[in-house]
C-alpha cells in the first residue's frame, strides 16, 4: 500500500485500488489528488501483475464531488503559460490507458467526479448515490467533463444536467449509461469484486490490445475502422495468448494465459 496522505494505492489481487482519501471535504479534487490518481494509473501500467484498476473515494459519504471550492482561487487557478491543465492531462492518460478500469461509487459524485467516473471503462454505484454537474450554480461550466460524457450519455440529457445544474440520482445514471450496475450499499463490494473477477480470467494481451483498438477508432469513420480492425485481428492472431486461447478451447480446459 501506498498512502500519499490524499489519495491511497493498494494491491488487491490483480487489481489496484486508487482510493481519494479526502473523506471530510468529501474527496474533493486537488492538485494532491490529480497527481495521485495519476500516479496511480501510471503504477497500474507498469507493474505486469496488475490486470485492472479501481477508482473509488474513502468514507460512504463522497465519491468525489469536484474541486475543492474552500479555496475556490486555488480551484480555478491558471498558469496561462501552461497549454494544458493537470485535470485534462488525467483524463487524456486515462483514455490511453490499455489496462480496464473500474469506478467504485459509494457516495455523492459531482462536478469534476463527473470526470473521474467517465473516465473509467466500467462503474458500479451504491442506490442512495447522488450525481450532478453543478458548476452553472458557482458560474462556471463543466468544460472538461463535457469531453467524455458526451460520448456516453444522450445529448438532451447532457444539456439539461449541465444547464441547469440539478442533481439526479443512480437509477437516472444507469439508466443514461453512466452506470453498469447499481446496487445496494452493502452489497457494493461484492459487485465489484464479481466484475473483477470476470476480467482478470481473460487473456490480458486481448484486453490491452482490444482498448488500445476502441480508443484508435473512436474517431474514425465506418471505411477507416473496417480496415484498421481487420489488420488488428490479424496481428492479435499472432499473440502467444490467441494460441493458448485456441489450444484450451480444442482441449476444453481453462487457459493458462502468457500475456503476450
Amino acid at each position: 500500500m501506498i498512502d500519499t496522505t490524499s489519495v491511497i494505492t493498494e494491491k488487491r489481487g490483480q487489481a489496484l485500488w486508487i482510493t481519494i482519501n479526502r473523506p471530510e471535504k468529501r474527496n474533493a479534487l486537488n492538485g494532491d489528488v490529480i497527481a495521485g490518481i495519476a500516479r496511480g494509473y501510471r503504477d497500474a501500467h507498469d507493474d505486469k501483475d496488475i490486470r485492472i484498476i479501481v477508482l473509488t473515494g474513502a468514507g460512504d459519504k463522497a465519491f468525489c464531488a469536484g474541486a475543492d471550492l474552500q479555496n475556490s482561487g486555488a480551484a480555478f487557478a491558471m498558469d496561462y503559460a501552461k497549454p494544458n491543465v493537470d485535470y485534462a492531462d488525467l483524463l487524456r492518460l486515462s483514455q490511453n490507458a490499455t489496462k480496464p478500469a473500474i469506478a467504485r461509487v459509494g457516495g455523492v459524485c459531482m462536478a469534476g467526479g463527473m470526470g473521474l467516473l467517465c473516465m473509467t471503462d466500467m462503474a458500479v454505484a451504491a442506490d442512495q448515490v447522488i450525481f450532478g454537474l453543478p458548476e452553472v450554480k458557482v458560474g462556471v461550466f463543466p468544460m472538461q467533463v463535457l469531453s467524455l460524457l458526451q460520448n456516453i450519455a444522450p445529448p438532451r440529457l447532457v444539456n439539461e444536467w449541465a444547464l441547469t445544474g440539478e442533481p439526479f440520482d443512480a437509477r437516472a445514471a444507469q439508466a443514461a449509461g453512466l452506470l453498469n450496475y447499481v446496487v445496494p450499499a452493502a452489497e457494493l463490494d461484492a459487485k465489484v469484486d464479481w466484475l473483477i473477477s470476470r476480467i482478470v480470467d481473460k487473456s490480458p494481451t486481448a484486453i490491452r490490445r482490444g482498448k488500445y483498438a476502441m480508443r484508435a477508432i473512436a474517431s474514425m469513420s465506418f471505411d477507416e475502422s473496417i480496415a484498421y480492425t481487420e489488420s488488428q485481428i490479424a496481428l492479435l492472431a499472432l499473440t502467444e495468448d490467441a494460441k493458448e486461447g485456441l489450444r484450451a478451447f480444442s482441449e476444453k480446459r481453462k487457459p493458462s494465459w502468457p500475456g503476450r
